[in-house]
């Protein structure tokens, strides 16, 4: 949990609620912080995180991550574009959450034409596996914060969100 409140300034209340299963936590913590090192970059993980997170409608972590984007290099217009599930301004970026939906949606099974429109953009085979492992550890992170009902803490609540 050190590297969670390191991340945030503190513990939130969702970690909390997750540690019930030590295991869960601890499965999450660790394939968050291998997710961390993968090639692609910190907007990059952020805009697959923001993606899974609005996809799987969960509030917690759409505003947790709104308040880490705009820690990064994001612009505003890149932020709202997120919340609202809009094309991005950025045609890289926007090419990354159309792959994310696409590995979603397919279960994997994205068409040649989906996978050639990623790596069209710039991104490699590579990248396509550490989206994989992005959504993976995401989802799990996304449905248990729906099963637990974590609330939304004080210090995210200028970045709340709610599924359209």
């Amino acid at each position: 949990m050190t590297a969670t409140a390191k991340k945030f300034g503190r513990v939130p209340s969702a970690v909390a609620r997750l540690a019930t299963s030590p295991e869960l936590l601890n499965g999450f913590l660790k394939l968050s912080a291998v997710f961390e090192t993968t090639t692609l970059t910190a907007l990059e993980r952020e805009v697959l995180i923001m993606t899974v997170a609005a996809r799987n409608e969960c509030h917690l972590c759409v505003a947790m991550h709104t308040a880490t984007l705009t820690r990064l290099p994001a612009s505003p217009e890149l932020v709202a574009a997120m919340r609202a599930e809009a094309p991005l301004p950025e045609p890289r970026l926007e090419a990354l959450r159309l792959f994310v939906h696409a590995v979603m949606d397919t279960r994997g099974e994205v068409p040649a034409a989906g996978l050639e429109a990623f790596t069209g953009a710039g991104y490699t085979e590579r990248n396509a596996l550490e989206v994989v492992l992005g959504i993976g550890t995401y989802t799990l992170s996304t449905f248990a914060n729906r099963l637990t009902r974590a609330p939304l803490d004080d210090a995210f609540a200028e970045h709340a969100w709610h599924a359209a």
